[in-house]
């Protein structure tokens, strides 16, 4: 019996052919592909080259005041949570409401600092590349950081 090959001028077989395929390397790619070029547009580099140095100045100081502010006023209402919450658990174990057992609350607070501590070593590549990349960028848009920054104190100030 006698097998028939029903492929078409100009087709190969596709089992006898080696495939090629091109290596891809993500790290490279991502450095040069920005992900905000993608958000924002081909023409989104750093603000020093679209905006006067008044204007950096002021968003910078404005967003500043912001984040300052906010960040004063969210960090009250925690140390008064926690301080509060702290209070009544030191009123309830001295009125014998609550007993703690020491002993067992060292042994937990041990046990998580080991655990920090393993997570914090696997962690550190991540943070070293957060930092470099943020001082990339302070770098880059040196006159918006630097009124993020007085406006950041001004806002924890007022």
């Amino acid at each position: 019996m006698a097998t028939t090959d029903h492929r078409e001028a100009g087709q190969e077989d596709p089992e006898s052919e080696d495939e090629v395929y091109e290596v891809v390397d993500l790290t490279e790619y991502a450095r040069r592909h920005q992900w905000w070029s993608r958000v924002f547009g081909s023409n989104s580099g750093p603000i020093a080259e679209k905006y006067s140095v008044a204007t950096q100045i002021v968003m910078g100081g404005v967003t500043g005041w912001c984040a300052g502010y906010l960040f004063q006023r969210v960090g009250k209402i925690a140390a008064t949570a926690v301080g509060g919450g702290f209070l009544l658990l030191q009123i309830a174990n001295h009125s014998g409401y609550v007993q703690v057992d020491w002993k067992k609350v060292e042994k937990d607070v041990n046990k998580a600092k080991k655990h920090l501590k393993k997570r914090a070593n696997k962690a550190a590549p991540e943070i070293n590349t957060f930092i470099e990349e943020a001082t990339d960028f302070v770098k880059r848009n040196i006159v918006v950081s630097s009124g993020f920054v007085g406006g950041f104190f001004l806002g924890l100030a007022s």
